[in-house]
């Protein structure tokens, strides 16, 4: 029976990940990262045979589970996520950190495991687990920022995880099961699920932990973070919501909004998460846009961006492990100090400013392609001054203010021969991508027919970025764009920094009123009871009377002790 559920648990995607992790903190380090590499390899493998139709049932406590289905656009995201986890062994090669490799791994394969889930319930297990697996990340940072940044991050996720249960248990009640379907987002339960969604997709308003926690993590935490919470919720809002319109102009916000906070941020690795945001955004416009070729758009966007986000914050990583910071005030001039380190980030920072040749290009170029097929003018139009915008903040601000800007007083060595090969590993997969397109195209839920290159296409392109390049030239030499400038930005994580503290007390204080009058009208009411009791007593008998007042004070005592426990763990 063991062996049977065993079996099972392991030809389940992602498991193999969860259950390999129990192992590591046990493992000496000098076969660790080999081990884990090792686990990696098999899950891959045993993912790719899988079919698309592949599924799995239970039954618990007569309730139908799906504990696996394959769709037709899992096999790209689960393909990325398996290549993350490697790249991240790999970039932490150097650490002895038992507590976050463990948790990158369990990470890691909550993530996959989710992306198979076929019900609601399901998916909640593996929506929480890698929220629990990933805060580890966040307090890895060993910071007393990181740590309040820490509970901000669980309270949040834990947040979209209840609010998910809440819209599963709406659709059972209706009649709809457990089933992850396509969903209508105007439905009480729809909405939940919707609103479970968008916090971990970073929707306006919602996704202030992002830029929150990601850059108080440690170096290589923020590498893992910026790979699996995000994408999932993307992939999940394919499943439920491709074609919902609402989603496009979300979407488009996503994509705008973060671009004046990127712009003036002074910490790289925050500028690195709030462009993960208009990243997002292109995407959920692409799940908004609904058609095939803008889903094909999406599931090849978020394939490009893990690796060259990821690429983007394995550069700064590096260069806040060698220099013990990240802001751009205090850098430059890196690029004779860590040569590979730059020309690694310069491939990330062409990636994502979609450089023919690179795979931002060859992917962002469907969404785009999607939107203006369906004649949304205005959105295409929102998306283009997006792109302009990441080019500015990401893709040239980042390079030149931590490789290119004059500093002659800063020195650093080049980052270690682990990170460098990870770094290497994730740039040479966006060069592939770019150069070679089909192999990711053949990858995708339908057939690519969209001509990618396209001479106007092309030329568009190099002429949106060689007039960014030039007006960043001219706006830098001039003093107009202030690299430089140590400032605190605010962005939506206000919202859970102060706003929700002042909630909290706003509400606490007269709910904390309510309470003790409630608890001191309950306790007098107890105690009349116990005085009736007494009277009681004096006419039936002295017996009578001490087993009745026996009981009261039994009862009086099992609320007190009650009434405490509730107030000490509120």
């Amino acid at each position: 029976m063991i062996e049977n559920t065993l079996a099972m648990l392991l030809n389940m995607p992602g498991m193999m990940l969860i259950i390999g992790a129990l192992a590591v903190p046990l493992l000496p380090s000098s076969i660790r990262h080999g081990y884990m590499l090792a686990v990696i390899a098999v899950s891959v493998w045993s993912v790719w045979q899988m079919s698309p139709d592949q599924t799995m049932t239970a039954t618990l406590a007569g309730i139908d589970l799906i504990l696996v289905r394959a769709e037709a656009i899992t096999k790209p995201f689960a393909l990325v996520f398996h290549i993350a986890a490697a790249l991240n062994v790999i970039y932490a090669m150097h650490e002895n950190a038992k507590i976050t490799a463990t948790a990158g791994l369990a990470y890691a394969g909550a993530a996959i495991a989710a992306l198979f889930a076929g019900d609601f319930l399901t998916l909640f297990i593996y929506w929480e687990l890698t929220t629990f697996a990933s805060v580890f990340l966040v307090l890895a940072g060993n910071t007393p920022r990181a740590t309040r940044a820490a509970m901000r991050y669980l309270l949040m996720q834990v947040a979209s995880g209840v609010i998910l249960l809440a819209g599963a248990i709406m659709l059972w009640r209706a009649g709809a099961g457990f089933a992850i379907t396509a969903l209508d987002a105007t439905t009480p339960a729809g909405f939940c699920i919707l609103l479970a969604f968008g916090i971990k997709a970073g929707f306006p308003l919602l996704g202030g932990w992002l830029q929150d926690a990601y850059p108080e993590a440690s170096p290589t935490g923020s590498v893992m973070l910026s790979a699996f919470t995000t994408k999932l919720a993307i992939y999940m809002l394919v499943i439920c919501f491709a074609g919902f319109k609402p989603l496009i102009y979300i979407g488009l916000a996503m994509a705008i909004i973060s671009l004046f906070a990127a712009l003036l941020e002074n910490n790289l690795r925050r500028v690195l998460a709030i462009a993960l945001v208009n990243q997002l955004g292109i995407m959920v416009v692409g799940i908004g846009i609904g058609t095939e070729l803008a889903l094909n758009g999406v599931a090849a966007h978020a394939f490009a961006s893990v690796l060259y986000k990821g690429l983007l914050f394995m550069s700064i990583g590096a260069v806040f492990m060698r220099t013990g910071t990240d802001q751009a005030s205090a850098l430059g001039g890196l690029a004779r100090h860590m040569p590979w380190t730059a020309g690694f980030s310069l491939i990330g920072a062409l990636s994502i400013a979609s450089m023919p040749l690179f795979s931002g290009f060859a992917t962002k170029a469907l969404t785009i392609g999607a939107v203006a097929k369906q004649g949304e003018l205005l959105v295409w139009l929102g998306l283009l001054f997006a792109s302009v915008g990441v080019v500015l903040h990401t893709a040239l601000k980042i390079p030149y203010a931590t490789f290119f800007a004059p500093n002659p007083k800063i020195t650093a060595d080049e980052a270690p021969l682990n990170m460098r090969v990870a770094m290497a590993l994730a740039a040479g997969l966006c060069l592939v991508i770019g150069l070679y397109p089909g192999a990711l195209y053949a990858l995708l839920p339908y057939e690519v027919t969209y001509k990618v290159w396209d001479s106007g296409h092309v030329l568009g392109e190099l002429q949106l970025l060689a007039f960014v390049a030039l007006a960043f030239t001219l706006m830098v030499r001039r003093g107009i764009y202030p690299l430089h400038a140590d400032r605190t930005i605010i962005y939506t994580d206000w919202l859970t920094r102060r706003a929700m503290p002042l909630m909290v007390m706003a509400l606490g204080t007269p709910m904390m009123k309510i309470w003790n009058s409630v608890k001191e009208r309950f306790i007098q009411l107890m105690l009349r009871a116990i005085r009736t009791s007494e009277e009681a007593s004096r006419a039936t008998g002295l017996a009578s009377g001490v087993a009745s007042t026996g009981a009261a004070a039994g009862i009086f005592l099992a609320v007190f002790a009650l009434i405490l426990l509730i107030r000490v763990f509120m």
